[in-house]
């Protein structure tokens, strides 16, 4: 098959790339440079030439609370126009198959756990990240109604926080994971014997390795439709995808500190927001469709903390 990948270079989409790039496969994938997805008429002619099998939608403009509270109007608008683009050059084109990558802050905000499929748009979401969740609702919804109108088969995942090599560890921009392996190791190295963690602490959170994530998608892809409709809904037509447990951020910080070797004292800022204070998934749906995570939460911290020293710390310190 012909295969595009979309955001070959952030943390999901790396790793989906290698797993690809071992297959018979051939995987087109281009830069934000050589191609930009928000522009409809470039996205639009680069599907005309191209003519794709399958698409994996993992571009996207991803970041932490700090991020999404100061730039929402980025988030948004980057998101919905390279959502738009993307899934309606593939029904164009007629590209069957794809596979956007969303997230489970789309969910609302306060809602039961462990949080099944069907609770989408049943409540408000958090503010932190409200502008990203909106444009990650719309384009879920804009691959069901591709498929209720055109017979497409369009999917979607919602991963929960995720983590592992290759992620963007800044700390204002990056994931949660990311930024405190950042703030503890730099901490180490200049001696300092504080590190300051965003809210209060008692939040919890699922997280789930980059690899696993990726091979789930691959796995989500290649599901047989029949046995994707066994399990979703025209009107439901996505899974979550989890480790199927959660942890508060202050034992996720123990943990940290323990992999990077920081010995310091930890101060939880409580003037900064905690953002949804649980959002376990339940992965039920996924789990019978034959996927289930393989590596446990300190060998995933281990390996990504690894990466960190090999390709960030390097160039920092």
């Amino acid at each position: 098959m012909r295969i595009f990948l979309a955001g070959h270079r952030g943390l999901v989409g790396s790793t989906i790339y290698k797993i690809l790039k071992n297959t018979e496969h051939e995987i087109v994938v281009r830069t934000h440079k050589e191609l930009d997805l928000s522009n409809q008429a470039l996205v639009n002619e680069f599907f005309a030439k191209e003519k794709f099998d399958q698409v994996y939608l993992a571009a996207a403009k991803v970041g932490g609370v700090y991020s999404n509270n100061v730039y929402p109007a980025d988030f948004i608008y980057h998101n919905l126009m390279i959502q738009t683009n993307v899934i309606h050059a593939c029904h164009v084109n007629d590209v069957q198959k794809l596979l956007m990558l969303g997230s489970n802050c789309i969910y609302p905000r306060v809602t039961e756990q462990p949080i099944k499929e069907n609770l989408l748009m049943t409540g408000h979401l958090e503010p932190t990240n409200e502008p990203y969740a909106v444009a990650k609702i719309a384009g879920v919804k804009m691959c069901e109604s591709y498929n209720r109108q055109y017979g497409r088969d369009y999917r979607s995942v919602l991963p929960c926080n995720l983590y592992g090599p290759g992620d963007n560890f800044d700390v204002d921009a990056g994931h949660v994971a990311a930024g405190i392996i950042h703030k503890m190791h730099t901490a180490k190295i200049n001696g300092d014997n504080i590190v300051k963690i965003w809210g209060t602490g008692r939040p919890r959170r699922e997280f789930l390795y980059s690899e696993d994530m990726a091979e789930a998608c691959i796995h989500v892809m290649n599901v047989e439709k029949d046995k994707w409709d066994a399990v979703t809904e025209p009107r439901c037509n996505y899974v979550n995808l989890g480790s199927g447990y959660d942890i508060p951020i202050s034992e996720f910080v123990k943990i940290t500190a323990e992999v990077v070797d920081y010995q310091g004292g930890i101060e939880y800022d409580t003037t900064r927001p905690d953002g949804a204070m649980s959002k376990l998934t339940d992965n039920s749906k996924i789990n019978s469709l034959g996927w289930k995570p393989r590596v446990e939460l300190i060998d995933g911290l281990k390996l990504t903390y690894e990466w960190y020293l090999n390709n960030v710390a390097t160039k920092t310190n």
